[in-house]
């Protein structure tokens, strides 16, 4: 089966984006954090307030790390670089 998704450049992304994709990795760390910190501890309260503290600060974090790489040019293929090249987009 081919894959019929059409080829196209993106330029930056959403800020909704940014923050969905910040939740999701967030939730896949709260799992590993709590399960490691339920392992230490035994402790349903504490492994509680690690995980919610730890991953609260980290996902904020996350998202403006993200939002701060969007400023950043390094590393990008340019639209008009590929058009020129004879590339498409």
């Amino acid at each position: 089966m081919k894959n019929k998704r059409k080829k196209c450049a993106y330029i930056g992304e959403t800020r909704r984006r940014s923050w969905l994709k910040s939740l999701i990795w967030r939730i896949t760390g709260i799992f590993i954090l709590g399960g490691l910190s339920w392992l230490i501890t035994h402790d349903l309260e504490q492994t509680s307030w690690i995980t919610i503290t730890f991953h609260s600060i980290r996902l904020v974090l996350y998202y403006f790390h993200e939002r701060g790489w969007e400023n950043v040019e390094w590393g990008r293929i340019k639209v008009q670089e590929r058009v020129e090249h004879g590339e498409g987009i």
